[in-house]
């Protein structure tokens, strides 16, 4: 149970809790543990402090407190110091002041944490907007605890905002008695506000309480008006800002050293200095990828590896002996790993990191294959890294080219301000990729490839690099530069040795790890292999980059800010905000399941003042669009005169799939774009769905002997609406199993039965486009595509399925019997009969695939994992023991005996 659940059932009737976080609370020399809950009553707020047991999960685990109102007399700031600077991703302090009274709170790192300061940041903010009537928390006194009235240290602190306040003296609405109050703190103010304009440049001491907070660091002025606490008009002022940043920033120089290593599954069996040091001078950052950190199965199903510690604690031994590094954060995916370090001295000036993931494996799950990004602001400049391991084998430069275009399109960042956007990799000053892409080296046979190396004519030999000519072609890594390649390939050498592979497939040598990047004022000091390093197949690459990072010149900043502000009060309520709109009715023809169809609005700000847009929610209903929609971007500001592209996409899958198929949902939606202080305005989005096997049940399409988009909308609706009853009464005699899953099982069975890596390797997106075709319009004599498409499309297909092979009602009593083979037998014989057929029919085909093992490098453990996820689907989620059990339940079902 959350947390917040748990405080939601100690509170009395009438209150919300809306959201709970769990920190340490300082008391003298002493830490306790404390959970904090964001309270609200009749448009008031409170902070409630609950005492609680180690692991609180109801009500009876915690215990009421203390209570702290948010009124004009409460403030938060963010405090640490100098010597937190060793490690940036640690967690956040703050200081909570009611009154004259102050609390020291340390948050858990995290965006949860981000998360509730923003809520209470949000509910102060309505305290300071609010002008109509007086706060009296009277609800709180039913609780039996009275407002904080004594606190840990007696000082008084300005609340959120003071000296912003301060600047902002031309706006008229914020002279009211809320500012002179406000005001009246300041004089004893010693710790700096966390949102707050700097008057000159902070003296050390000054920025000892800004390091590590989280967006408002003094090297990113430029973003502090983009949290939750300020309105449409602040909003504004931060759009001129970023606008006109060339007018309070200049360029400073720092390096990076970007590092990638494919590591074959190894443990560190030697120095990683000469890689990592062979810099003269120590770099200023230090980003460090891996690639196969851990081949086992335990590592691929569970995500959980001991050698994530060992080649850390490998790395950071031999970064440059020469200065110290601070680790910012470290993320896994399987077995690709990114670490990035700073050194000490510029931690302070590192914020907004956040790190996401993505895996591009079978499905688009599996995380055998994808990549770890990390995003940050450093001064003012925001960076991204990206560490990826792409599809393999010699043929496959496509998949890779989709696995690319699947990690640009996928992998986002949240930010600090839940409200805004996700951030994508592109929308970043710099962007660096790194990474085991696997492109090969083409046309050339294995000795023509090492007579080049011989020469060292690796200007020739590049010239068939698979990545340089997808390159030139635009087809992948569009604006990114790569470095002259001045060394031999890096992949695939015998273990231990720097003798080319001389195993039987005898593998041509290819450059398969690449450093490159995007962005502007970033120039190669070198790119080199380190052929010294023979742990693994491959060798380790680097790459020591210069970038000019953008810095804040303060006294320029508030120069500008106060002309920004002078300039808006002058436009302010004069003008209302108006937008001409290129069309307003959008039509998507023939829209499939799992096709993406996309149509571009175009917003023309012809005002006279910037604007805000935001698609907004309709009466009640729960979101601004239909699931299977969505406008990118959702909100935003366009300068006067300005113009903004806003991309609808149309993209059905499994959630949404069903009620398409079944007519009950139709490509029909009303998209209300709003104005800050401006009307609304109606887009009108319709479109006609082709019906589809996927995302259709087991149960209808056994009574369809005819191809599912050759049937009127009516007999769909109509079987759907009787999906389950097994008794019901039918002209035909159902199917015993779906023909389109025969379909794909026998064309499996008859081509792909010693395939090796199958259901291991994903397919091309548009083969699987062209087998749902097929299955939907008709069945022909064979599937189109390769054997690793028809794989993927049955495992897509089985996860489609509205009902699970297992119904969800059975899910419960298969963990329970998971070790009893002859009681899990008994659980399937009690399925209802079709899905029973389909069950017995899988199993007896993932039985003949164990039978060729040998050439499809299958085994019982890895059927049953991807298998048992899509048959025993939970109908919640699900944790890593339940994740165990389905496995187990389902093996008992491979056995040869079965």
């Amino acid at each position: 149970m959350d947390q917040s659940v748990a405080i939601q059932e100690t509170l009395e009737r009438g209150e919300n809790c809306i959201i709970a976080v769990q920190c340490d609370v300082f008391f003298d020399d002493i830490t306790e543990s404390r959970l904090l809950g964001l309270v609200e009553s009749t448009k008031e707020h409170a902070i409630f402090i609950y005492t609680h047991r180690r692991m609180a999960i109801t009500a009876d685990d915690v215990s009421l407190e203390d209570i702290i109102p948010i009124s004009l007399d409460f403030a938060v700031v963010e405090v640490s110091s100098p010597e937190e600077l060793a490690i940036v991703g640690a967690d956040t302090k703050v200081r909570v002041s009611y009154q004259e009274d102050e609390l020291e709170l340390r948050l858990p790192f995290g965006s949860h944490s981000r998360l509730f300061l923003s809520e209470v940041n949000r509910a102060w903010s309505d305290v300071c907007k609010s002008t109509t009537q007086a706060q009296k928390f009277e609800w709180i006194s039913k609780y039996d605890k009275a407002p904080r009235s004594q606190g840990v240290v007696k000082k008084a602190l300005a609340p959120l905002g003071t000296t912003l306040t301060k600047l902002n003296q031309h706006r008229k609405t914020e002279k009211s008695s809320h500012e002179k109050e406000t005001g009246a703190h300041s004089g004893t103010q010693k710790s700096k506000p966390a949102y707050s304009v700097p008057e000159s440049q902070p003296s050390r001491e000054d920025r000892d309480d800004l390091v590590r907070s989280s967006s408002h660091t003094t090297s990113n002025k430029a973003q502090i008006l983009a949290m939750p606490q300020f309105g449409l008009r602040d909003n504004l002022i931060k759009c001129e800002l970023l606008k006109n940043e060339v007018l309070y920033t200049y360029t400073a120089d720092f390096s990076i050293f970007l590092g990638t290593y494919n590591v074959n599954g190894q443990t560190p069996k030697e120095s990683l200095r000469p890689w990592l040091s062979c810099t003269a001078n120590p770099p200023d950052m230090y980003c460090v990828g891996f690639q196969e950190l851990d081949l086992s199965k335990e590592a691929f199903f569970f995500n959980d590896t001991p050698k994530e510690l060992e080649w850390t604690k490998a790395v950071s031994e031999a970064l440059h002996p020469d200065a110290k590094y601070a680790l910012v954060k470290l993320v896994r995916l399987v077995g690709i790993m990114l670490i990035f370090y700073v050194k000490n001295e510029y931690a302070e000036f590192i914020s907004d990191v956040e790190a996401e993931t993505v895996g591009t494996g079978i499905m688009g799950r599996m995380g055998n294959k994808g990549a770890v990004a990390v995003r940050f602001r450093f001064h003012n400049s925001d960076i991204c890294v990206v560490n990826s391991h792409l599809a393999a084998h010699l043929e496959e430069y496509e998949r890779r080219n989709q696995d690319y275009k699947d990690i640009c399109g996928r992998l986002q960042f949240r930010q600090l301000d839940p409200s805004q956007p996700q951030l994508t990799i592109m929308k970043h000053d710099a962007i660096f990729w790194i990474g085991d892409l696997n492109y090969r080296i083409s046309e050339l046979d294995v000795s023509n490839v090492k007579e080049l190396i011989d020469k060292k004519d690796f200007e020739t030999l590049h010239s068939y690099d698979q990545l340089k000519r997808q390159i030139d072609e635009e087809a992948v890594f569009v604006g990114f530069v790569e470095g002259e390649i001045v060394f031999q390939p890096t992949y695939k050498y015998d273990t231990g040795s720097d003798k080319w592979d001389t195993s039987e497939k005898c593998r041509v040598p290819a450059w398969c790890d690449r450093i490159l990047w995007r962005g502007k004022n970033i120039m190669q000091q070198h790119y080199q292999s380190h052929m010294t390093l023979k742990t693994s197949d491959h060798k380790p690459v680097s790459s020591l980059l210069v970038i000019g990072i953008k810095k804040v010149n303060a006294e320029a900043y508030k120069k500008t800010f106060e002309e920004i502000v002078r300039n808006i009060d002058k436009m302010e309520n004069e003008c209302i905000p108006s937008v001409t709109l290129s069309k307003r009715e959008f039509h998507f023809k023939d829209v499939k399941y799992m096709q993406q169809q996309a149509e571009t609005l175009r917003l023309f700000n012809d005002g006279q003042v910037p604007c805000q847009f935001e698609f907004i929610q309709k009466p009640n209903e729960p979101t601004y669009c239909k699931p299977w929609l969505t406008a990118n971007p959702p909100k935003g500001f366009i300068a006067q005169g300005g113009s903004v592209d806003i991309e609808f996409e149309v993209f059905v899958n499994r959630s949404t799939a069903p009620e398409l198929n079944s007519g009950k949902e139709q490509i029909e939606d009303i998209l209300v774009l709003h104005l800050e202080r401006g009307k609304d305005y109606f887009i009108s989005v319709t479109g006609n769905y082709l019906p589809s096997c996927y995302g259709s049940s087991i149960h209808s399409l056994c009574q369809l002997r005819e191809p599912i988009q050759d049937m009127p909308q009516e007999t769909l609706r109509d079987m759907a609406e009787r999906s389950g009853d097994e008794n019901g009464t039918y002209t035909e005699k159902p199917l015993d199993i779906p023909k389109e899953l025969w379909m794909m099982v026998n064309h499996l069975f008859l081509k792909a039965i010693h395939q090796e890596d199958i259901f291991q390797q994903p397919g091309l997106r548009s083969e699987f486009a062209e087998i749902r075709d097929c299955l939907d319009t008709g069945i022909p004599d064979s599937l189109p595509g390769s054997n690793h498409s028809a794989a993927e499309a049955l495992l897509l297909f089985l996860d489609a399925l509205p009902e699970p092979v297992v119904p969800y009602s059975f899910y419960q009593q298969c963990l329970e019997s998971c070790s009893n083979a002859s009681q899990c037998e008994k659980i399937i014989s009690m399925l209802p009969q079709c899905h029973r057929n389909v069950f017995n029919y899988l199993a007896a085909f993932l039985r003949e695939l164990l039978k060729n093992s040998a050439n499809n490098r299958l085994d019982v453990n890895i059927l049953a994992t991807i298998f048992a996820s899509l048959l025993l689907r939970s109908p919640t989620k699900q944790d890593l023991a339940e994740k165990r059990k389905t496995q187990e339940f389902f093996q008992h079902f491979l056995a040869e005996s079965s």
